[in-house]
């Protein structure tokens, strides 16, 4: 946010500039009604009207074009705004999400844009054009005193309506704002479920509570739009009944003889401008309380995953990598999902993580690849903490396969790819390595065939075979896989296993989490966890005994 400051801040400084031009040269009309009616008719000069009209023409000529200048000036802004902040918000939210993946994970996309919208709307000019109000009040009081009094109230007035607006309508819009994402989330969270609604015939019974959160919105909606409704219409009666007040004072002075009527023509229009950006930032409001509250929590944003450091860029790692007192509870959680995990695996070895469900396998998984962060602890990698890494830099060195595999929209090879420009060797050669190149042949468009969103034109046992090569693309050094046979074939799962040991003759450090044994044979340690603990740990073939004989007095314990 303060890099972003530091290339608008210039950007603003000529608005401000332009504003300044802008708002002297709004000058020029009232000034050329007070010559017409105080010079020109009472002198009958037809020479003097014409410099008149010559000069304003120029004066409103040159207003035109600064005005268009600060326009396009605005949208600038308004598009700079945009690309600099969405691809760090972008990553942010990324990284956000795959932390906590329950949480909002497009709210920072929406807040880019009503921060744009703030800098692109007539609202940003208002609060350029409101310190101006001083300066034309100035010019009335210099007219007669009286009409200067009047405007002085006049604008007091309307600034009053537009902190009172403030005041009752804040903390509604923003209730608004928040019930209205709640809402949004809801549904975009129940449509990934949709098979399940569908064949459980639950779509009803979701469709009555989304109606429960909209109209708890509508209701929302209605009052603030109700109170929003009645300042801008209190606003626009406000302005209109002062001048035809300030109107009616400068007939009097007229008529009293303290004025001339150039200078009441003149007033009127001068408080018409005056008043002009007082009444465009009350029907402004709501989009400049959006662009704040959008603004603080992008500040919060940024801090959360502001990175200013310059660091040292890390070699290629050998794979030598290590657990160190690794602990880890969710967020907003008080039970720990992972305690004391402590570990090593030298370049080429291979380890299965087993135990029951929710013994914190995955969980284990998502940190060593550095998705996760340990509340305690360090994971590292030839000696480096994870966390030091940046993820651009680290996720060349590094395969995962997650549980539930999810391909991003595209054809196979740009998933194989991982989305990067499709290096066709390169993409084959993941597939071959991951045994998953026949497969892909036998594809209607084999490596370009679409994969649809979310990879749903591919079963879900194919899925996870364009997983495993997108995980060995580019030559990894160490590579995760999180139950990566829990929907392979018998095929598939011969594949994996000729992957894996393919994947320990090159001296790539594996991990693989896992229920079957079909995959401990390819492994040189095992990894028992139970309750979020190491139970066992050490050479596969002393812990298989071992977890053997535990098993044989289990049984022999039931028999008795």
């Amino acid at each position: 946010m303060k890099s972003l400051w530091s290339e608008l801040r210039p950007l603003l400084g000529y608005i401000a500039a332009f504003s300044f031009i802008i708002n002297l040269l709004f000058l020029v009309p009232a000034f050329f009604t007070l010559q017409v009616f105080d010079r020109v008719i009472s002198s009958n000069s037809l020479e003097t009207l014409v410099v008149l009209l010559i000069g304003t023409g120029v004066a409103l000529l040159i207003l035109m074009l600064l005005d268009y200048v600060r326009t396009r000036l605005q949208n600038v802004v308004g598009t700079m705004v945009d690309e600099r902040l969405s691809p760090p918000v972008v990553n942010a939210i990324v990284e956000r999400a795959a932390r906590n993946p329950t949480g909002t994970r497009t709210e920072g996309i929406r807040d880019v844009a009503a921060l744009r919208s703030v800098f692109s709307a007539n609202g940003l000019i208002a609060v350029f054009d409101a310190p101006w109000v001083v300066v034309y009040v100035a010019v009335i009081w210099m007219f007669h005193p009286w009409l200067g009094i009047g405007a002085a109230f006049s604008a007091l007035l309307m600034l009053a309506l537009a902190w009172l607006n403030d005041r009752v309508s804040r903390r509604a819009l923003e209730t608004l704002q928040n019930e209205g994402r709640r809402a949004s989330h809801y549904v975009e969270s129940s449509l990934r479920n949709a098979e399940v609604l569908q064949a459980l015939g639950m779509t009803q019974r979701l469709l009555v509570r989304w109606r429960t959160l909209q109209d708890q919105v509508a209701v929302m909606q209605t009052s603030a739009s109700r109170s929003t409704g009645a300042f801008t219409a209190a606003t626009k009666t406000v302005r209109q009944s002062i001048q035809i007040l300030m109107l009616a004072l400068g007939a009097y002075l007229v008529l009293s003889q303290q004025a001339s009527g150039g200078i009441m023509i003149a007033t009127s229009i001068l408080l018409g401008r005056a008043v002009q950006p007082v009444e465009q930032l009350v029907g402004s409001w709501r989009l400049l309380i959006e662009g704040r509250a959008a603004y603080r929590r992008l500040s919060d944003l940024s801090r959360e995953f502001e990175r200013n450091e310059s660091r040292v860029v890390m070699p290629r790692p050998e794979g030598r990598l290590t657990a160190e007192n690794v602990s880890y509870r969710a967020p907003g959680s008080e039970t720990q999902m992972l305690a004391n995990i402590s570990f090593t695996l030298t370049p080429g070895e291979a380890l299965a993580v087993v135990g029951p469900s929710a013994a914190g396998k995955s969980t284990l998984a998502r940190l060593l690849t550095g998705v996760w962060a340990p509340n305690t602890g360090h994971v590292r990698l030839d000696g480096v903490d994870l966390a030091y890494w940046p993820r651009e830099l680290l996720g060349p060195y590094i395969g995962y396969v997650p549980q539930d595999v999810e391909l991003f929209d595209g054809t196979v090879a740009d998933n194989i790819a991982r989305l990067d420009k499709v290096d066709s060797e390169a993409v084959v050669a993941a597939a071959m390595r991951a045994n998953a190149h026949e497969m892909i042949l036998t594809l209607p468009r084999g490596y370009d065939t679409p994969v649809g969103e979310h990879g749903s034109r591919l079963s879900p046992g194919q899925r996870q075979r364009v997983a495993l090569a997108r995980a060995l693309y580019g030559n990894p050094q160490l590579v995760i896989l999180d139950e990566p046979n829990s929907n392979l074939d018998g095929g598939g799962e011969i594949a994996l296993a000729q992957a894996m040991s393919a994947l320990r003759e090159d001296g790539v450090t594996s991990i693989v989490v896992t229920h079957r044994p079909s995959l401990i044979a390819h492994v040189d340690k095992i990894l028992v966890l139970a309750a979020g603990r190491v139970q066992k740990f050490g050479p596969a073939s002393e812990v298989m005994k071992e977890m053997q004989r535990q098993a044989q007095v289990i049984v022999g314990q039931k028999a008795a």
